[in-house]
């Protein structure tokens, strides 16, 4: 589009709104997506000291919501932790943790004892707090902007530290768990990103903001600022999105966005900063969660928008509202009529929560259900001042994902019986929560996803392959990526290869697996395929597979360092030692080459730069097995045999299996 092209579309854009901001609702859900001016392209965002300006006092309730606390730089007011001398024990890897302040800065350090010995011992800054506090608050560091989460996280209802959710349970990924964007978009602002990465920024908000909720502010401020207020009582701004003036299923989606979570999987071509709220989230995004019979009783902690949708509250108000309404919300239940998004809950009374209860089931009207007359003669005999609906239609529950949280459980009923909760629970299948119909090419990504990311159970991959082979008779071609993803899962290396030669694979290297993305889907195939030829020790083919991921995603340091092993394996030496040269001044703390770029450097007659490498890699990643080995073979190059057999005793214990360390040992025991 043109620079005169773009002016023409804003101004058509401005004078359309101008034409409409002062007619109250009277469209369709569809229409009134193409009604917001902030859904072009040419609004952009200005930040929430922009906001500010004209909405000092809302601005100020809204930075005490747990929404406002989402994200900041780590210091001792943002925290909400007990720094006590607490030391946490990971049982399964002998690592023990300890958060601490020194000279007003946060640190984590890990460290591990023998004895009175300390035999490891790894320090970090906590460069940002990520939760609130009101559950939890979670700790961040950052390398050159690469951004990876901590191994300890304050659980602040039971005022406790322990491992980050998903850390527990020997699964513990310590230092490199990697914060992308999926994760960054809901716990805050938009971040700046860096394409071609997982988890790499430029610039990191410090907590959700107002246009998260309300879209892209520019055109509005614009226009506030050359054009004479709008009577918002009752008319629509169409410059901005007012989600109390959209349709239910409108302003659900602004919620749904981050308080659906589960297993989030994109439609083609689109990423986690796409959607905008009036716009309907299932055209961007499908969240799939496991469905099993009988267990009604489980959720995970962001799944509030799908309890509520399944109650009979939810249901019958549903049938009252409608989306041409002023505010159509007033008539219904949505999570705004309970919940002021610019006042914290800590702010709310209790009895501001029950009250909207009881204002539905006292009603005194022709209109009023049997089961309102119920409610209404059960609480007539008691107080209604010490009623307390909550406590007993939305009790307090420990979620499935989150350890040591409790939160209202949103699926108003009433209380389960203890039968109930003792019945069987049988896996259904996946479902989308807020999609009625997926494609079967979102369906069968989703079942990929959750084997990758979630439950690694192989009757994942079973479901997928039997939706994919469906995809395959109709679309062939939309069907090839999940195919090649599938096998890789599978690690069926010589079916993925033959699927590829079957499809032209020279085409499918130059022509069709060459697009960048944020979520970087066509790096991601080509890594699959470079990895399946490297198995079968096909490294010419491997290389220029990896090439092309390289080239797609130059920030993903798993798919140089990959490369980089192929060159090495081919004996360029000189280029691989280059790539990894390159990887650690791009991520200094990137322990996982240090083990083969000491190898070469011994190679190539360097062994003290080796040796130093093999330290401070295992300074980083103790039980790292490529560092442990690559420091016995120093060992060994310079003729230190007991120092040698010291490290292959501790491959031992850490993996009894590593056949390397037990034939070498026995070598030198012989």
């Amino acid at each position: 589009m043109t620079k005169f092209a773009k002016i023409f579309c804003s101004l058509t854009l401005i004078f359309f709104a101008a034409c409409r901001e002062n007619q109250p609702i009277t469209e369709s859900v569809k229409e009134q997506e193409l009604l917001f001016m902030n859904h072009h392209d040419s609004a952009n965002y200005v930040g929430i000291q922009t906001c500010r300006q004209c909405h000092e006092k809302t601005y100020q309730s809204f930075i005490r919501t747990g929404m406002g606390q989402s994200f900041d730089s780590a210091g001792i007011q943002k925290s909400a932790a007990v720094f006590n001398g607490k030391v946490i024990h990971d049982t399964f890897q002998n690592l023990n943790y300890l958060s601490f302040v020194n000279n007003k800065t946060l640190y984590i350090r890990e460290f591990r004892k023998k004895g009175k010995d300390t035999t490891h011992s790894r320090t970090e800054k906590i460069d940002y707090i990520i939760g609130s506090g009101q559950h939890t608050n979670s700790h961040l560091y950052n390398v050159n902007g690469y951004l990876h989460q901590m191994p300890l996280t304050f659980y602040t209802q039971k005022q406790k530290w322990d491992l980050p959710p998903g850390f527990e349970h020997g699964v513990n990924t310590r230092f490199s768990r990697k914060i992308g964007l999926e994760c960054m978009t809901c716990h805050n602002a938009f971040p700046s990103f860096v394409e071609g990465s997982e988890n790499k920024y430029k610039a990191i908000p410090k907590g959700i903001d107002c246009e998260r909720c309300h879209g892209p502010g520019s055109i509005h401020v614009a226009l506030r600022k050359t054009n004479a207020p709008i009577d918002t009582s009752k008319y629509v701004d169409r410059s901005i999105v007012n989600p109390a003036k959209l349709p239910v299923n409108l302003q659900f989606d602004i919620c749904q966005r981050c308080h659906l979570q589960g297993n989030a999987v994109l439609k083609a071509n689109k990423s986690f900063y796409d959607y905008k709220p009036g716009m309907e989230l299932h055209k961007f995004i499908s969240v799939f969660i496991p469905k099993y019979e009988n267990a009604d009783d489980e959720f995970i902690m962001a799944s509030h928008a799908d309890r509520l949708k399944q109650s009979l509250c939810f249901i019958a108000s549903s049938k009252k509202s409608s989306d041409k309404d002023f505010k159509p919300y007033k008539n219904a239940l949505t999570c705004v009529t309970c919940h002021n998004p610019h006042i914290s809950v800590k702010e709310t009374g209790l009895n501001t929560f029950n009250n909207k209860c009881i204002s539905c089931h006292l009603q005194n009207s022709e209109e009023q259900t049997e089961l309102s007359k119920n409610h209404l003669s059960v609480l007539k005999k008691i107080s209604f001042k010490n009623s307390d609906c909550v406590s007993c239609h939305m009790p307090i529950s420990g979620s499935t994902d989150i350890p040591h949280v409790s939160v209202h459980d949103h699926y108003i009923r009433k209380p389960i019986t203890s039968e109930e909760l003792s019945k069987i629970k049988k896996f259904v299948g996946l479902f989308s929560i807020n999609e009625k119909n997926p494609e079967q090419q979102t369906i069968a990504l989703a079942y990929l996803q959750q084997f990758e990311k979630f439950e690694g159970e192989s009757f994942y991959l079973d479901s997928a392959e039997k939706i994919i082979k469906q995809i395959n008779m109709k679309d062939s071609e939309s069907a090839l990526p999940l195919f090649i993803h599938l096998k890789y899962l599978q690690k069926k290396n010589k079916e993925l290869i033959e699927i590829i030669k079957n499809n032209n694979e020279e085409k499918l290297r130059t022509k069709i697996f060459i697009h960048s993305s944020l979520n970087n889907k066509d790096a991601w195939t080509c890594y699959q395929i470079g990895e399946a030829y490297h198995q079968i020790k096909d490294l010419k083919s491997s290389m220029l597979w990896f090439e092309s991921a390289v080239k797609l995603a130059p920030y993903n340091l798993e798919f140089k360092s990959k490369l980089a092993l192929v060159k090495a394996e081919t004996g360029l030496d000189s280029d691989a030692i280059t790539d990894y040269e390159n990887i650690l001044r791009e991520n200094p703390k990137y322990a996982a080459v240090m083990g083969n770029l000491g190898y070469l450097k011994i190679k190539n007659g360097k062994a003290e730069e080796a040796f130093r490498l093999y330290q401070n890699g295992l300074k980083l990643d103790p039980d790292n097995e490529t560092l442990l080995l690559n420091l016995t073979a120093y060992y060994l190059f310079v003729n230190d045999k007991i120092k040698a057999k010291v490290q292959l005793k501790k491959i031992i214990k850490i993996n009894p299996n590593n056949k390397q360390a037990l034939q070498v040992l026995n070598s030198l025991n012989s």
